[in-house]
């Protein structure tokens, strides 16, 4: 049973535990009641709000734990840095990353509510899709990205069990064989989601140290081959460390928080479901930067060892594993490949996006509506595209989401810590009319805020001359100096442009 303790009288319709996690009244906002609420964007009860330190650490590692992940090291070499700078990089990005999605994540054991609701409180119950939406896209593209590799990481092991597929008859300019394989894939994946959240967490559970076993069998496996390893690890920096570096580190790191600023917004999804804030805190911190790192140092240390084996650096894991000399270790590989990237698309490619529409419709689209639209649309997108080369992946793609999710990271996190100190009243996070129907249902103040640190953040985006799509100057030729920063100028001008405008209208706490 909850142990409760009385509520003020301004927040009469909602009651809050021992350990400060809080929850409707019962009779409270029955679901139905209003518009702007389905029972997947009600808060969670505070008896269900169960996940461990380790659930929380498991899903990380899990996510963590994928192809992309693994190719991020060879990205950043091929832009010119050694392995040590890599690595480097990849680790601080994810340091950084770590401290707004510990405050974002704060209200999702506090209160129980998913990414979208809490956005309400600082854009306004119709405003909030404004910043859900984004979301959305972004997921909805990563979920395509995701799903192609994983399509391609199955076709090539098969093709390399039963041969012959790489020459099969082509259509629209792939063979037939990976088309079928990326479908395959796209099913598996959409199949486990619409089971819900808590076949989430179990699968997390399992996946989480069976693919890290997979990544030492890889090592161990390349390591016994080489007798050793290679000497890419002895290779000096193209960079070195002066202007040359300095010029790709600053965008590289915005793109390696990009690569996880997604979830910096969208964590209260997860943490709803957290026990409370001890176990999403550490199971966070535990979890991200350390995972990352380690596979990063893997990724680096498996290539090594190719390269003094077949004679070139081999960054690929799948066309790596490819080359494994039994039906054994090529089914082995499969599983792994399986399993790692549906457990980080699944976790941070469709939940996101099945609550963002949800919250555009709730009358018409729940979670699982949501999940098979985040599908669809992550497919139409045509995402393979986006990883063509480094510099569209980390400096195009990466970039421009880095800078707009960075920004509506600094309005959450000015709202409901400077603004709110962590105190929110429930039911008017569904009620017209309440503390958070502004004008109309949108804020002013956070749309823009919104815009203002987007265009800082995005305005100056360059491409090199035939590397990308942008003006060498910048879309914005003043701004092209903070290009390079996307993600911090984003967050910080948000959220310093939303505090100043807001606290003046201040309004009474609880």
């Amino acid at each position: 049973m909850t142990a409760t303790v009385p509520p003020s009288p301004q927040s009469s319709d909602q009651v809050t535990d021992a350990e400060g996690r809080v929850e409707l009244a019962p009779g409270v906002l029955p679901e139905g009641s209003s518009r702007f609420l389905n029972g997947d964007l009600l808060p969670v009860p505070v008896a269900r709000r169960r996940w461990t330190t380790y659930n929380f650490c498991a899903l990380w590692v899990g996510m963590a734990h994928n192809i992309p992940s693994w190719l991020l090291a060879s990205g950043l070499v091929a832009l010119g840095m050694d392995w040590k700078q890599s690595v480097f990089t990849i680790a601080l990005a994810n340091v950084i990353v770590l401290a707004p999605m510990l405050l974002t994540g704060h209200a999702g054991p506090k209160y129980g509510i998913p990414f979208p609701v809490l956005a309400r409180a600082s854009f306004g119950l119709r405003g909030a899709n404004l910043p859900a939406l984004t979301r959305a896209a972004v997921a909805c593209a990563w979920f395509g990205i995701q799903t192609w590799i994983g399509g391609q990481g199955v076709f090539i092991l098969l093709g390399n069990i039963f041969g012959g597929w790489a020459k099969a008859a082509e259509v629209a300019g792939q063979p037939w064989t990976l088309w079928v394989c990326f479908i395959l894939f796209w099913a598996l994946e959409l199949a486990i989601i619409y089971r819900g959240m808590e076949t989430l967490r179990r699968f997390e559970n399992w996946a989480a140290p069976f693919v890290i076993v997979g990544a030492f069998v890889l090592l161990g496996w390349i390591a016994a081959k080489a007798g050793g390893f290679g000497p890419l690890l002895d290779q000096p920096s193209a960079l070195g460390w002066g202007p040359d570096f300095w010029a790709v580190f600053f965008p590289s790191l915005m793109g390696m928080i990009a690569f996880w600023s997604t979830l910096s917004l969208n964590i209260p999804d997860f943490t709803r479901f957290g026990a409370g804030q001890r176990a999403q805190v550490w199971g966070q911190t535990l979890g991200l930067p350390t995972t990352m790192t380690l596979f990063a140092l893997l990724s680096v240390f498996v290539t090594s060892g190719s390269q003094a084996v077949y004679g070139a650096p081999i960054w690929d894991p799948v066309e790596l594993a490819g080359k494994a000399d039994s039906v054994f270790g090529l089914l082995y590989a499969l599983i792994t490949v399986l399993v790692a990237t549906i457990s980080v698309n699944i976790a941070a490619n469709v939940v996101s996006p099945a609550y963002d529409l949800a919250n555009l419709a709730p009358k018409h689209i729940n979670f699982r509506r949501g999940a098979v639209i985040t599908a669809v649309v992550g497919v139409l997108i045509m995402p393979w595209h986006l990883t063509a080369t480094p510099q569209l992946y980390i400096f195009t793609w990466l970039g421009l989401v880095g800078g707009l999710l960075g920004t509506v990271a600094g309005i959450l996190i000015a709202d409901y810590w400077i603004i709110r100190r962590t105190r929110l009243r429930l039911a008017d996070l569904y009620r017209p009319g309440g503390q958070y129907w502004y004008a109309a249902g949108w804020n002013w103040r956070a749309v823009l805020a919104f815009v203002v640190g987007g265009v800082l953040a995005v305005g100056g985006s360059h491409s090199e001359p035939g590397k990308g799509p942008f003006p060498e100057n910048g879309l914005i030729p003043v701004l092209k100096p903070l290009a390079n920063y996307g993600w911090a100028v984003g967050l910080a001008a948000s959220m310093l442009l939303y505090a100043l405008l807001m606290l003046p209208s201040r309004e009474k706490e609880h």
